[in-house]
């Protein structure tokens, strides 16, 4: 009898043991393999942007490639499953395992559902070096600061990658789709075409992972990486959160050398926030520290709801905020060192809920990833685990100078300001002729609305 393995977030197939054991199953009675993929998985999700769309259909069409143009796209997963495997004598179904919040319900869902059918669900290794839930403190409890669970993390990360399983006849079935079809339902309506920008898939991938090797990236990685205006960051993340990589595959690339090391820490950091959100699933929406739900915000009022707008458009009149802003419109990709300064500037100058800004990322970022992208805006917003303290405030313009020291990545995105040189661009209120660049004025004083968040800080004590 043939077997299903259902791709989720995990569009690859190396070093893949969920994949491996579905195969190993398959060459147990006939040997034929479906495959299938789902938007329907993505729908619980934010609207998607055009961008995110295509970026996930782009990964599909590589993954299609790979396994010699037999992947199924269903319209409705469980439905979809339910239907070869009836038709196919179908009795097990294998999938990777899910940890963030939304997928683990679903799962619980699709068991369910399967099992009322006669089928079986197999659940094999998901996509991190070190599952969430496997790092404790010793009397078993999760860790909610980074360092020692990185120091736990470290001791059981460097497993080998695992080559593909040969042997497996990969089949397409009759309920396929297409890669261009919109019957995926609202959020892919109208992807039909393939956009040159978007680049995806496994190959891609291990191409980039090895191009970042090759021209040296590590060795200037502990700084580099914090620079916007430089190529310093490995530009995995997309292929992280599609699992067209798995990080056991980076990992075994690196050595000890300093960068390597920080590089390894960048990995942690990742699989800490899944671990954190593993063990405290309402935190994909909800305040980790609950306490920060009482503080005074800005959010539903007329002017709150402005700034909201501004800061989607890049249009704050904050140079690093808007071209970090512009960039995420435009490539569906932001700088990380970016994201913590337009994220301090929505929550602490805006005075606005950290989750409105997680939504918009949401439906942004090509890289998007449920646990990094709740807990990173945590983090900034100091509510969150291990977290900045909330009394750290970014100063934008201060953040532009040290980050983007020649104002390289703001003329980048913001063509209203190329004309202005050096570092004047961060502050091009100052700028003779300001008036006639198109660009606006700052919406807030920055000073100001520091003093005012601090100043909500302390009534929040008081309560």
């Amino acid at each position: 009898m043939a077997t299903i393995f259902w791709f989720r977030r995990d569009l690859r197939v190396q070093d893949h043991p969920a994949l491996n054991q579905a195969i190993v199953s398959a060459k147990q009675s006939d040997s034929r393999v479906f495959a299938v993929v789902s938007a329907r998985d993505y729908q619980d999700q934010a609207e998607l942007s055009p961008g995110r769309r295509e970026s996930l259909l782009q990964s599909w069409r590589e993954l299609n490639a790979s396994l010699g143009d037999a992947l199924t796209v269903l319209a409705e997963p469980i439905a979809g499953i339910k239907s070869i495997a009836q038709r196919e004598g179908v009795t097990e179904v294998h999938v990777s395992a899910a940890y963030d919040t939304r997928s683990v319900s679903f799962m619980k869902e699709a068991r369910s559902e399967l099992e009322s059918d006669g089928l079986k669900l197999v659940v094999g290794a998901g996509n991190y070096a070190v599952a969430p839930g496997k790092v404790r403190k010793p009397d078993g409890t999760p860790y909610r600061v980074y360092t020692p669970f990185y120091k736990g993390w470290s001791e059981l990360a460097w497993n080998p990658p695992v080559a593909l399983e040969p042997g497996a006849r990969w089949v397409r079935a009759s309920e396929h789709l297409g890669f261009d079809s919109s019957e995926y339902g609202s959020e892919f309506a109208g992807v039909t075409t393939q956009s040159p920008s978007i680049r995806a898939g496994e190959a891609y991938a291990l191409r980039t992972l090895q191009r970042f090797i090759d021209r040296g990236a590590l060795a200037g990685y502990q700084d580099d990486r914090n620079r916007a205006d430089l190529s310093g960051t490995s530009h995995l993340s997309h292929a992280l959160a599609h699992g067209e990589i798995h990080p056991r595959t980076i990992l075994a690339r690196l050595g000890d050398s300093a960068g390597e090391v920080t590089f390894a820490k960048e990995i942690a950091w990742r699989e800490f926030y899944a671990d954190v959100l593993w063990h405290n699933p309402n935190s994909l929406t909800e305040y980790l520290e609950p306490r920060f739900a009482k503080m005074r915000y800005d959010d539903g009022t007329e002017l709150g709801e402005t700034r909201l707008r501004a800061w989607k458009e890049g249009r704050t009149g904050y140079p690093m905020v808007d071209a970090g802003m512009r960039q995420l419109l435009a490539e569906g990709w932001m700088h990380n060192r970016v994201r913590m300064i337009v994220a301090s500037f929505l929550v602490k100058d805006l005075h606005l809920e950290w989750q409105r800004g997680a939504d918009w990322f949401e439906t942004w970022l090509t890289d998007f990833d449920p646990a990094s992208n709740a807990h990173g805006w945590q983090w900034t917003a100091g509510c969150g685990t291990d977290a900045s303290p909330y009394y750290r405030v970014f100063n934008p313009i201060l953040q532009g100078l040290k980050f983007d020291p020649n104002g390289d990545y703001v003329r980048k995105y913001l063509p209203e300001l190329r004309h202005i040189s050096g570092t004047a661009v961060h502050e091009p209120w100052l700028s003779i002729g300001f008036d006639s660049a198109g660009y606006p004025l700052p919406i807030v004083d920055h000073v100001t609305e520091r003093n005012e968040s601090l100043a909500r800080l302390e009534e929040l004590k008081s309560l």
